[in-house]
């Protein structure tokens, strides 16, 4: 039986846009404001993003254009976890202290909150056009292209 490896070298060229988005707004909302003014229809997938070594969940929204061969992924970059933490001395020895901790799917750039990757099949997506588009939502503080080939975790961005 043959072996076949995957190496994540072989998505460097990959053919797409990774926009980050600066937004308080719920990630439901921000999928709303984006599918309304870019007449897109990304809808919530079945399953959060999610890996072995983590117990962070990271949402996603997706949509297959068929006509343009594209796919538009929405991705929620941070995710707030709550860990228990036993206080092993004092009066209260026997109860939890709970603590928080933020993490991040790409964490080179973790203050960024959301993520839209355009997987541009046809090349047919106008990126600026999009960009200029988003930037004029008033719900978002800015919005920015980021260079994919410097991503360090960029197998984060792979989906099936």
């Amino acid at each position: 039986m043959a072996v076949h490896k995957l190496l994540v070298d072989d998505f460097e060229d990959a053919n797409y846009s990774l926009l980050a988005i600066h937004s308080d707004i719920e990630d439901y909302r921000l999928a709303y404001f984006l599918n309304q003014n870019l007449a897109i229809r990304l809808v919530r997938t079945k399953e959060d993003l999610d890996f072995t070594n983590s117990t962070a969940s990271f949402s996603v929204f997706e949509w297959n254009d068929n006509a343009l061969q594209t796919s538009w992924h929405l991705i929620k970059n941070n995710c707030l976890v709550e860990n228990s933490v036993p206080i092993s001395t004092g009066l209260f020895a026997e109860s939890n202290d709970h603590a928080w901790t933020v993490h991040s799917l790409l964490s080179d750039h973790a203050s960024v909150d959301y993520f839209l990757k355009i997987d541009n099949g046809g090349g047919i997506i106008n990126e600026k056009e999009v960009l200029n588009t988003i930037q004029n939502i008033s719900k978002i503080s800015t919005a920015y292209r980021v260079d994919v080939l410097q991503l360090k975790s960029k197998e984060h961005l792979i989906f099936n």
